[in-house]
């Protein structure tokens, strides 16, 4: 990632990477570790290490400001998430009111484990209305919302090293949490571009379609993946095709064919 030449943060500037995105970003101070951000960093790092198989994975991780909240039973910690998480440069634009809301859905959540709460020492937090900047930057760098332990790989990793949520839509990054190890979320299309792809029936159906979740920009199928959603379809891949050959090429039991052009990357492995 880079900024603009001369850049100052105090006033409106952009950010860019070779990914092909562009962002104004509105003038904030220059961007530092707040007190809360400390103390949510090591709670969410020691609490990461009572789970016993993390659903996110386990350490090393980094915290993800996804709107997280710990809570605890008999059973011990465990992790839920908020309605939505705040990202940090996101705070600059945020209405105090709308995340107050997101306060008050956390207490009304952790009212159910008061235990969570002091031990968080996060009764003040909950109990403090959201009305100004000040509040608004307290509660983004909490542990109630910057406390998502995530590996690199699927936090701000860019592929081939990973698909981060910083990188790509939510609903296709988060599929790589769930989906069986033996199918390829991310394949790689004939010029090495980045391509998420779904199975489109269940499991020993015979169907080796995929449809088409994600494209790069820059990779051919881009047009035609926004085509099909202007028009209300799906972009499926036929079951010879290079990418649903690779994407299922662990269940066929044999290598994945390669799709990328003589002298392209290999296709990115998912973390499992």
């Amino acid at each position: 990632m880079t900024a603009a030449a001369n850049s100052d943060p105090t006033t409106p500037h952009t950010e860019s990477e070779d990914l092909g995105w562009t962002i104004n970003i509105p003038g904030h101070p220059p961007r530092a570790d707040s007190a809360e951000y400390r103390v949510a960093r090591a709670a969410m790092h020691r609490l990461t290490d009572t789970l016993d198989r993390p659903f996110y994975g386990a350490e090393p991780v980094e915290d993800h400001h996804g709107g997280g909240l710990w809570l605890k039973d008999s059973d011990g910690w465990y992790l839920v998430r908020n309605l939505v998480g705040i990202e940090w440069s996101a705070q600059f634009c945020a209405d105090p009111a709308k995340v107050d809301l997101l306060r008050r859905n956390a207490k009304r959540l952790y009212a159910l484990c008061p235990e969570a709460v002091e031990e968080l020492g996060i009764r003040e937090l909950l109990d403090t209305p959201i009305t100004d900047a000040a509040g608004v930057q307290r509660w983004t760098d909490s542990i109630c919302n910057a406390s998502v332990p995530l590996p690199h790989e699927v936090h701000s990793a860019a592929l081939p090293q990973g698909g981060g949520v910083h990188h790509y839509p939510s609903p296709v990054t988060e599929i790589v949490f769930f989906k069986r190890d033996d199918f390829e979320l991310w394949v790689v299309d004939a010029v090495g571009q980045a391509v998420a792809v779904a199975p489109v029936a269940k499991r020993g159906s015979g169907d080796g379609r995929v449809q088409v979740l994600f494209a790069a920009q820059e990779s051919a199928l881009h047009p035609e993946l926004e085509r099909a959603r202007a028009n209300g379809d799906v972009l499926l891949l036929g079951a010879d095709h290079p990418m649903a050959l690779t994407a299922f090429a662990q269940q066929y039991g044999r290598p994945a064919p390669s799709a990328a052009a003589p002298g392209a990357a290999a296709p990115p492995r998912a973390a499992a």
